[in-house]
């Protein structure tokens, strides 16, 4: 078979919608990309510039207290305070092939709060 073949687990499933939304989603330097990475205990953000291959930033919920949620808005505000100090204001969010749902909603929310546009 040609190809790289992905296992049919929950990871890999994740991993193929990943790669169907990074299809369609890039970062560029003036609006890097906003990826969400979530496991079953911590919510980790990063900014990337796809052009340059370049991770901008990274932030994740250590020091935060709360529930899940709560730290995930932490998050999304902690990376939109951070981006904005270094001349970001807008991104492409990046859901990182899980839903829209719960946490990852919870980070772009924050985000939004925090003052990124996407």
């Amino acid at each position: 078979m040609p190809g790289k073949r992905v296992p049919k687990g929950r990871d890999g499933l994740r991993a193929r919608r990943h790669k169907r939304v990074r299809a369609k989603v890039a970062g560029t330097p003036e609006r890097p990309r906003l990826v969400v990475f979530r496991s079953l205990k911590h919510v980790s953000v990063q900014l990337v510039d796809d052009v340059q291959r370049k991770t901008l930033m990274t932030v994740t919920d250590s020091g935060l207290t709360g529930k899940k949620t709560e730290k995930s808005v932490g998050v999304g505000k902690r990376v939109a305070e951070q981006a904005k100090a270094a001349g970001i204001t807008k991104v492409v969010f990046d859901r990182g092939g899980y839903q829209y749902h719960g946490r990852v909603k919870a980070v772009a929310e924050g985000a939004r709060e925090g003052g990124l546009e996407f």
